[in-house]
């Protein structure tokens, strides 16, 4: 084994299974040095008045860390956790534990590839080399069947392309054991305060997931194998009621609690073992949609959904009825349910966030940039990639307009997913107690 120091800086990668950064740094080095920075850019006001993270997705984002550190330990290592500027952080670990190299997974949103490149031109004036891995999507970018620029803007060409000519590699092993420097500093990780939360920012959290690799992967073998959930899945996905019989993989998938190949190889195994099952395919093709979001922020960057409404402030009119929207107070039953689901939970049904979404824009008629701020802040599976390409394709920007969603009928739309009104009856009689 060499003899040399490497320094693994997670991100959104937060798993000991299938992290290639990880098993790459061990076979590499006689020595690593695990680190996470909680960065306060990340806990601040955005442009449209929300926060960037919110709550409940930042109590998930501590229990990942938490159950990323209780991992490491497991294996002999441990986690240095931060709250700080990683361009400022990393070039002092650097030089305290005589790092040799440092890696990480690439982002693709502007926010997180220009905090790699501070991070880049820090290290380098030490001669230290940050080392790019690709490890957030389902298909590795050198084993599409056509470069980055020339990857389709229709998602259903993309899909089809992929799918009969890419290739998904396996899943990278998992280290045994893993080596630290003696002496390694202990550091504590932040709680809500820390971060900026106060007692009254803090919303009921009962209905709320727990973060974490061991509760992803516990999530993923109870949905495969333990219910019936997977096969009462297409059945029951039009029904907000039942939104439950979905995976609801993707908190655990937005922070790399999992990784994407990790539930692909897994519903493979579950197809040989009991059979095939339509909702199979669904659940790929959700995954492929992850993967086509982050495609086409590196193919276009921001360009991809920005236009011109990203400049507009609202008027005192539209303020009102935005407000109305956040807090769930619009009037319209199946709006107002969905909105105090997200507001108490950070999660809502795919369908919920349709709805939402149609009405804030060609309802409302609001720009659609500040639906996608106020999800930012409060979804705790919020990923830039998704959380922003799909506002801005339900808003007709970035794609071409065949592909564009239709204005939903809310009507019709409610008496599908809650004929019973079972739905609408229980968010509802909570937002009445709670007012």
């Amino acid at each position: 084994m060499a003899s040399k120091t490497i320094l693994v800086w997670f991100r959104n990668d937060l798993r000991i299974h299938d992290n290639e950064i990880l098993i790459e740094a061990t076979l590499k080095s006689s020595q690593i040095i695990p680190v996470y920075i909680f960065d306060p850019r990340y806990y601040t006001e955005t442009p449209f008045g929300t926060k960037k993270t919110g709550v409940l997705r930042a109590k998930f984002t501590i229990e990942s860390v938490s159950d990323l550190r209780s991992s490491l330990k497991n294996l002999g290592a441990d986690l240095l956790v931060f709250k700080g500027i990683p361009e400022e952080i990393l070039p002092e670990l650097v030089k305290q534990y005589k790092v040799d190299e440092v890696y990480h997974h690439r982002e693709v949103a502007s926010e997180e590839t220009d905090i790699s490149s501070a991070v880049e031109d820090a290290l380098w004036k030490q001669q230290i080399n940050l080392k790019h891995f690709i490890g957030h999507t389902l298909y590795h970018k050198e084993d599409l069947p056509f470069p980055i620029k020339d990857i389709p803007d229709l998602f259903a060409k993309f899909r089809k392309k992929v799918e009969r000519e890419g290739e998904i590699r396996e899943l990278f092993a998992t280290p045994d054991r893993i080596n630290i420097p003696q002496g390694l500093t202990e550091t504590q990780i932040p709680n809500l305060a820390d971060l900026g939360f106060t007692d009254d920012m803090v919303e009921s959290q009962e209905e709320a997931m727990k973060g974490g690799e061991t509760e992803g992967l516990k999530r993923l073998n109870n949905y495969l194998w333990k219910t019936e959930d997977l096969r009462n899945y297409k059945q029951k996905r039009n029904l907000l009621t039942g939104f439950n019989y979905s995976s609801q993989l993707s908190p655990w998938l937005s922070l790399g609690c999992i990784s994407p190949r990790e539930v692909y190889w897994e519903l493979k195994k579950y197809e040989r073992e009991r059979g095939a099952a339509d909702s199979i395919s669904l659940m790929i093709n959700e995954l492929l949609f992850r993967d086509f979001f982050r495609f086409m922020f590196k193919k276009h960057s921001t360009a991809y959904f920005i236009d011109n409404e990203a400049e507009l402030v609202l008027n005192e009119a539209q303020t009102e009825l935005y407000q109305k929207w956040c807090n769930g107070n619009t009037g319209v039953e199946i709006i107002d349910a969905n909105m105090h689901e997200l507001n108490q939970t950070g999660f809502i049904a795919n369908k919920g966030r349709q709805l939402v979404a149609s009405y804030f824009i060609y309802q409302l008629n609001l720009p659609w940039v500040y639906g996608a701020a106020y999800f930012e802040e409060k979804l705790i599976d919020y990923a830039p990639a998704s959380n922003w390409g799909n506002w801005s394709l339900f808003a007709g920007i970035g794609t071409p307009q065949k592909e564009i969603k239709p204005i939903l009928d809310i009507e019709k739309q409610s008496k599908e997913s809650d004929p019973r009104g079972e739905y609408i009856k229980t968010w509802l009689t909570e937002l009445t107690e709670l007012s």
